[in-house]
């Protein structure tokens, strides 16, 4: 099993789930012996085969008060004796991309792929279905209201219909 943060909405790989299997504190360190900060942050554990091992996203920067800048692979936050800086490979990330490109393209050509895909249907009713926006319907049972007291024109128009509260 790896550890993981995972969007439950996006998933590991695109149109995919990884449904939490557990969750673990672990203290995590950045900086070096004379400027570092630990927090412990909580992973969501999945039980699936990838390429990273954990994945750091906006609550974990938030927690670090961290600021990514994912064009120079670098991570900056403010630490007691000034800012701390992770630099990430080039090298690296382009390996750990093509090993998510080579999994990704492994997974969806699967004989399970079929399997995954009804078992997230429950999770999404209209799978394999081509989604259609619904279309906008204009009445004329609307009422303008004036947003701005000083500037009459400055209007919004909503539902006469609504309920008051």
């Amino acid at each position: 099993m790896r550890l993981s943060k995972v969007l439950m909405d996006g998933g590991i790989l695109p149109g995919m789930k990884a449904y939490p299997v557990g969750n673990i504190d672990l203290p995590v360190t950045f900086g070096n012996k004379t400027n570092f900060r630990t927090k412990t942050l909580t992973f969501e554990v999945v039980d699936w085969k990838g390429v990273y091992h954990t994945l750091l996203g906006r609550p974990s920067y938030a927690t670090f008060m961290a600021v990514p800048n994912y064009t120079y692979l670098k991570l900056k936050m403010p630490g007691p004796n000034g800012v701390i800086t992770v630099s990430g490979c080039f090298e690296q990330a382009y390996i750990s991309s093509r090993g998510y490109y080579d999994l990704a393209t492994t997974v969806a050509n699967s004989a399970k792929l079929g399997q995954l895909r009804a078992t997230t249907a429950e999770c999404c009713p209209n799978a394999g279905k081509p989604s259609q926006a619904p279309a906008f319907v204009s009445n004329d049972e609307t009422q303008a209201i004036a947003v701005d007291g000083a500037d009459p024109t400055k209007t919004v128009r909503i539902g006469s219909q609504l309920p008051p509260k």
